[in-house]
């Protein structure tokens, strides 16, 4: 990373939206959706102090900021995603994020130094 991103990774796996039927980029990464960290979601919205994320084929929506998806490497369960952010206050940061999708079906996620590591619960 250009940058040291720290928790803020941790920011950044939290929330996805899904939209609309899926498409092939959303076939070839299905982690398009909404998602908390570290705590199961809870659908009537009772958890609302816990990080969300929101992932799109193209995008990255969290509280560290919107980062682009510059290339996205699969390989099994588990994906390895470029990505290029924008924080708050106009600061780059370009990196590396691992996503590996387990049999319960949450999602283990790391950055790319291994600095922050959780696990992202997906919402209904």
């Amino acid at each position: 990373m250009q940058r040291h991103a720290g928790k803020a990774w941790g920011a950044l796996a939290l929330t996805m939206l899904a939209t609309g039927s899926p498409s092939s980029s959303e076939e070839a990464f299905p982690l398009v959706g909404t998602y908390t960290e570290n705590e199961p979601c809870k659908p009537d919205s009772s958890n609302p102090n816990v990080s969300r994320v929101t992932i799109t084929p193209s995008e990255i929506d969290s509280a560290i900021g919107i980062c682009k998806i510059l290339d996205i490497k699969r390989e099994g369960e588990k994906f390895a995603v470029h990505v290029d952010c924008k924080d708050p206050t106009g600061s780059q940061l370009l990196g590396d994020v691992t996503f590996t999708v387990r049999d319960d079906k949450t999602v283990d996620f790391s950055d790319q130094d291994q600095t922050y590591k959780a696990v992202l619960h997906k919402c209904p």
